[in-house]
C-alpha cells in the first residue's frame, strides 16, 4: 500500500493511505543502514502487520520532490506563513527571515496577515505596499470573522502546504477554519502579556481533502541565516532583480555603494523601505558572523 507520511514521533511513522486511513508504522532497518530517515511529507510504501490495528512497516519511501531542512519536510509544494496585525504586534525581522528561507529553497510563500478586525484603516494598505513585489501572495484574515477562508481554501487545493508563523497569530484557529474534521487545539494569547501559547509540538501533515494536505509546524520565535554568504543574500529579495544590473558596479550588493539602483528605488518607493532596511540588516549580520 503506498500512503503518506503525516507525522512522525518515537521511532513511529503514522501513514495516510487514500480510503483506508491511517497506519501506524515502525521503519525497516534498511533505512538505518543507508542512512536514509523518513521525514513528515514522503510518499511511501508500506506492508500491513494488521488491519484491524491499522499496523504496519514502512519498505519504501518514494523520490522526493523535495526535503526541507527547516522544517524537515517532503514533497512541500508551497508555504503559508501567518503574522497577525495586531496581538501579537507583527515581527517583520522575523517574517523577512522566513521568506528569505523559503526563497533559497525555491518554495512558493502565501502571507497571511491574520486579525484584520483589529487593523486600522491604513495597515492593510501599508502591508500591500510593503510585500506586493516581495514574491510573495498575500492573503488578509480574519479566522475569527472568517474573513478570506474561502481564498484560502482554494489556494490550499490540490497541494501540500506547510504552515508557519510565531505563536499566538492565530495558526490553529485558521487550520480550525478550512479543517471542519479536526479541530486543533487554540492556544488562549496571554492577556497580560499579548504572546501565544505553543499548542503544536511536532511537526503534522492534516488531510483537508484529496491530495490537499497541510503541515502545521511548531511556532517559532527566532530564525538564523545560516551558511549563507553576505553576497548572495541580495539575490533571496526578488524586489531587488529588476535593478541588478543598473548599479555603477558589477557585483553591487546594494549597502554601502554609490550609484546603486536599488538604493535609488528605495528613495523613489518603488521598493519598500521596510523590506530594504531589513535587508542590510541581515547584510551587516552576515558580515559580522564571519569575522568570528
Amino acid at each position: 500500500m503506498t500512503g503518506k507520511i503525516m507525522k512522525g514521533i518515537g521511532g513511529f511513522y503514522y501513514v495516510y493511505v487514500e480510503g483506508s486511513g491511517l497506519y501506524e508504522c515502525r521503519a525497516k532497518g534498511v533505512f538505518r543502514n543507508r542512512r536514509e530517515k523518513p521525514c513528515v511529507g514522503d510518499w511511501v510504501d508500506i506492508d500491513v502487520i494488521s488491519q484491524k490495528d491499522h499496523t504496519g512497516n514502512l519498505v519504501k519511501i518514494h523520490s522526493r520532490k523535495n526535503r526541507l531542512i527547516r522544517p524537515l519536510a517532503a514533497n512541500v509544494d508551497q508555504a503559508l506563513v501567518i503574522f497577525a496585525v495586531h496581538e501579537p504586534e507583527p515581527d517583520y525581522h522575523l517574517l523577512n527571515r522566513f521568506l528569505i528561507m523559503m526563497e533559497r529553497q525555491h518554495i512558493p510563500v502565501v502571507i497571511g496577515f491574520n486579525k484584520m478586525d483589529l487593523a486600522q484603516n491604513d495597515e492593510e494598505a501599508f502591508l500591500k505596499k510593503s510585500y506586493e513585489k516581495s514574491g510573495c501572495q498575500l492573503l488578509f484574515l480574519s479566522a475569527a470573522e472568517e474573513k478570506g477562508i474561502e481564498e484560502l481554501k482554494e489556494i490550499l487545493e490540490g497541494k501540500t502546504t506547510i504552515l508557519a508563523g510565531p505563536s499566538g497569530v492565530g495558526k490553529s484557529s485558521t487550520l480550525n477554519r478550512v479543517s471542519r474534521e479536526k479541530q486543533m487545539e487554540t492556544g488562549n494569547v496571554s492577556e497580560k502579556i499579548k504572546r501565544g501559547k505553543h499548542t503544536t509540538r511536532h511537526s503534522e501533515l492534516i488531510w483537508l481533502g484529496e491530495n490537499t494536505f497541510l503541515m502545521d509546524t511548531p511556532g517559532f520565535s527566532s530564525l538564523y541565516l545560516e551558511e549563507m554568504e553576505k553576497e548572495e543574500l541580495r539575490f533571496y529579495f526578488p524586489e531587488f532583480s529588476p535593478y541588478e544590473n543598473r548599479c555603477r558596479f558589477n557585483g553591487c550588493c546594494h549597502v554601502h555603494e554609490p550609484d546603486c539602483s536599488v538604493k535609488q528605488a528605495v528613495e523613489n518607493g518603488e521598493i519598500s523601505r521596510l523590506r530594504y532596511d531589513d535587508y542590510c540588516f541581515f547584510y551587516e549580520e552576515l558580515a559580522q558572523a564571519k569575522r568570528w
